[in-house]
């Protein structure tokens, strides 16, 4: 019995080891994608910027796309499993990296918003040439993608927001207000092991896969390289617009079919960190949010994931991936 746990022990101290030694570029050089990077090169803010993207196209095509919106701690990559159920299905997947994440420009300056990174993907989609696409959004990408939705209807087939971020106002729940420069401070000690601790916690319901690692590596490889103070301080603006920028209160604008994919388990809520412990209790319950979330979106579709976290489609790839086909085929 000793024998499997040291083995698993020892599997474990070698992860953290290589996870503390991995660096990647500031745009994540060094870091292997599924499939091969694409950049469109556009200029915003009287700046150059690079927006990495994957643009799978599927062997058996149903004429539909689906663009799909990573998270705060996330990247394109991570859709990984996602991307390859919905190209089966016959979709062709646009899978961006916003400016400020993973593969794309870390700029010096930049006013971030929603609208900003709603009309940077509205261009690529526009230089592919596509109209109409599903938008499918994860955590901070389901701010996004409302956003995103909101902006321009006719172009969205369908939203599909997984565990979003933004089901309520922190602040005005009373979670305090933190400055760019604290953001930064914060974001620049990140490390391998602050990054495993809070997924397993928060994404999977205190467990852990050995197929998770990657994604703690690629994070700590990006938040730890030659660029890392860039990298802290895109994410200390991003943190701040997620703060400042609810879409909340506009959920009953949506003009969209909308389904919520909800792990039920998720108690994600942005800078309740440093909140009092009654407001920790009043902010993240998801199984909560889910319900009032569906209830101000018109018409929208609620689907629930009990005993599951923040990441659905990477905690349960199988079970999500079969609601999310079936939701699309409606």
């Amino acid at each position: 019995m000793r024998r499997p746990f040291g083995r698993y022990l020892l599997l474990s101290l070698l992860f953290s080891a290589a996870a503390q030694a991995a660096e990647y570029g500031e745009q994540l050089q060094g870091f292997d994608y599924p499939w091969p990077v694409k950049h469109f090169d556009f200029q915003s803010q009287k700046q150059s910027l690079s927006m990495g993207y994957m643009d799978i196209k599927p062997d058996k095509p149903n004429g539909r796309t689906a663009v799909l919106m990573h998270g705060k701690n996330f990247c394109a990559a991570t859709w990984q499993s996602t991307i390859t159920a919905l190209h089966d299905a016959g979709y062709r997947v646009i899978a961006p990296d916003q400016i400020g994440f993973c593969t794309s420009s870390k700029p010096a300056y930049y006013q971030y918003s929603f609208q900003q990174l709603a009309h940077n993907t509205h261009q690529l989609l526009s230089q592919l040439g596509i109209d109409k696409a599903v938008i499918i959004g994860h955590s901070t990408g389901g701010m996004l993608a409302t956003r995103y939705a909101l902006m321009y209807p006719q172009q969205t087939e369908k939203l599909v927001m997984v565990n979003p971020i933004g089901l309520e106002d922190w602040k005005a729940k009373g979670v305090p207000w933190r400055s760019v420069d604290e953001w930064y401070q914060r974001e620049l000690k990140t490390s391998a092991e602050s990054i495993k601790a809070y997924e397993q916690k928060t994404y999977y319901m205190d467990e852990w896969k050995p197929e998770y690692d990657k994604w703690v590596d690629m994070l700590a490889g990006l938040n730890n390289g030659p660029g890392k103070e860039k990298v802290a301080w895109n994410s200390a603006l991003i943190y701040d617009m997620i703060a400042t920028q609810p879409v909340y209160y506009e959920f009953k604008d949506l003009r969209v079919p909308t389904t919520l994919f909800i792990g039920t388990g998720d108690t994600t809520a942005p800078g309740s960190d440093s909140a009092p412990p009654e407001v920790k209790k009043a902010v993240g319950n998801y199984h909560v949010l889910g319900k009032e979330a569906a209830k101000l979106i018109p018409g929208a579709r609620l689907v629930e994931f009990e005993e599951m976290g923040h990441a659905p489609q990477m905690q349960e790839p199988a079970k999500f991936h079969k609601a999310l086909l079936d939701s699309l085929a409606q």
